[in-house]
């Protein structure tokens, strides 16, 4: 008994092919103009602005004569050590800042773990600094610091026995114990960690709702300890979504702009990267220099990534 298939047909595909495949482009055509306008274009003008001599009052003239390509911008920003400082500034402050909110959105997660009377007003209160309107914590935190009225400086003058007041978002650095600190910088990053370690208490929380129970009681019972029971079976299960958190954490502080320049707009030694473009394009009306200082920015950040992307795969494969 043979049974006959249906010959393949070649060439051209059917009407219904064609029907179908000209309904889904116009389905997608929506978002796919969406992604060119907002997203595709701007980069392609960051682009050609980065490599041409172009300031403010250089747009209307935009289009009606030829642009000039040259690497002029690139080769300033290069030469200029202000880029160097606010380079490392933003990696000093996106690495501090990673790991300080997510170890402590860590710890909070641990420490509340276990169930006890008022646990979730705790957990409410947690979640305040994350949910409060960026403007009205940076004005809860000038007042506080404030030299002359802030609560800060007046419990160190009456307290501590301080005999100034401190400066502390205008500080570029402070001798404490005999050592010099970047005062004003761990000032943001203690502003950020503040604001943004709620997020990584509720990641992790939510992760550690999905560790059972019932290894560790079984753990418990073969005879290890506390300790034992957190490094061996707790923290291997929240490796991914920390790991995930700190990536997360790094890009998000390295491109922070809104929350230092509210604070110090820049002064005491925070003059992160976000904000040298800002002076660039603002300050010294200088489109072409402040794409170049965006585009370097863009690369070092797609540069960490990179490593990072190759590291996790190497430690994939290894495992």
């Amino acid at each position: 008994m043979s049974i006959a298939f249906p010959r393949l047909r070649r060439g051209r595909p059917s009407s219904r092919s064609r029907r179908d495949n000209r309904n889904g482009l116009l389905l997608t055509a929506p978002t796919f103009l969406v992604i060119l306008l907002a997203s595709i274009v701007p980069l392609i003008m960051v682009i050609v602005f980065a490599f041409s001599e172009i300031r403010l009052v250089d747009i209307p003239r935009l289009g009606t004569e030829p642009i000039e390509w040259s690497l002029d911008n690139f080769r300033r920003a290069l030469d200029n050590p202000a880029f160097w400082r606010a380079l490392g500034t933003t990696l000093l402050y996106s690495v501090l800042t990673m790991v300080g909110s997510v170890g402590l959105g860590l710890a909070l997660a641990l420490a509340l773990r276990r169930p006890f009377p008022g646990r979730g007003i705790v957990r409410a209160l947690l979640l305040v600094p994350y949910v409060l309107p960026l403007i009205a914590a940076v004005t809860i935190w000038q007042t506080m610091l404030n030299p002359q009225y802030g609560i800060v400086n007046a419990f160190g003058r009456e307290v501590l026995g301080w005999e100034r007041s401190i400066g502390f978002l205008n500080t570029a650095s402070a001798e404490v114990f005999g050592v010099s600190i970047p005062l004003s910088l761990l000032v943001v990053v203690a502003f950020e960690i503040w604001t943004s370690a709620p997020l990584s208490f509720l990641f992790i929380t939510a992760r550690l709702q999905g560790v059972s129970p019932s290894i560790e009681e079984a753990a418990a019972l073969d005879g290890a300890n506390g300790r034992q029971i957190l490094w061996r079976i707790v923290m291997p299960q929240l490796k991914g979504v920390i790991l995930l958190l700190c990536l997360l954490r790094f890009i998000w502080t390295f491109q922070s702009f809104s929350e230092v320049y509210l604070l110090t707009e820049g002064a005491g030694g925070t003059q992160l990267m976000a904000l040298k473009v800002y002076t660039e394009l603002v300050t010294r009306a200088d489109i072409g220099s402040a794409a170049a200082y965006g585009l370097l920015m863009s690369v070092v950040l797609i540069v960490l990534l990179a490593v990072y992307v190759v590291l996790s795969r190497r430690k994939v494969e290894t495992e």
